[in-house]
């Protein structure tokens, strides 16, 4: 079977592994999306501490659990989110205010031109990371929606 979203993969297991109490869990593979969302549910403090493998293959990344996380998911397609539309994201996905977080990627600078029958990107777009939705409005910037946890 081919996989679709490593990331779906990863937050699944760690909702599966929460959920059967488990104190830690090993994910596999690794990819840069999900180190990152990792941190960010670790300044948050869903998770404890995670080691990343080595493999010389794709990696692996164990992640020790804490107890704290009641669901985590990733939001598919990566819909495009305006800073101002941060607030309605949050009321749609979350259960209460100021109680769990979600993850975006950020995207400064995106442009098009246009080039006659089809838009063309123009290779100035500059990432300003990926960051839960409070650091997002703080910046006061937009970005694709990754996926939630509280």
């Amino acid at each position: 079977m081919v996989r679709v979203s490593v990331l779906n993969d990863c937050l699944n297991g760690i909702v599966n592994a929460e959920r059967r109490g488990k104190r830690q869990v090993l994910v596999r593979p690794s990819s840069k999306v999900v180190i990152r969302f990792l941190r960010v549910m670790q300044r948050h403090g869903y998770i404890g501490e995670f080691e990343l493998i080595d493999d010389h293959r794709s990696g692996k990344i164990v992640i020790q659990l804490i107890g704290r996380l009641n669901k985590c998911g990733v939001i598919s397609p990566r819909y495009n989110v305006k800073s101002y539309e941060i607030e309605s994201w949050v009321n749609r996905l979350l259960p209460s205010r100021g109680f769990g977080i979600i993850v975006l990627v950020s995207l400064i600078g995106l442009s098009f031109v246009d080039a006659g029958p089809d838009l063309l990107f123009n290779a100035q777009t500059t990432s300003s990371g990926i960051m839960d939705h409070e650091e997002a409005r703080r910046k006061n910037v937009g970005g694709k929606i990754l996926g939630y946890c509280y």
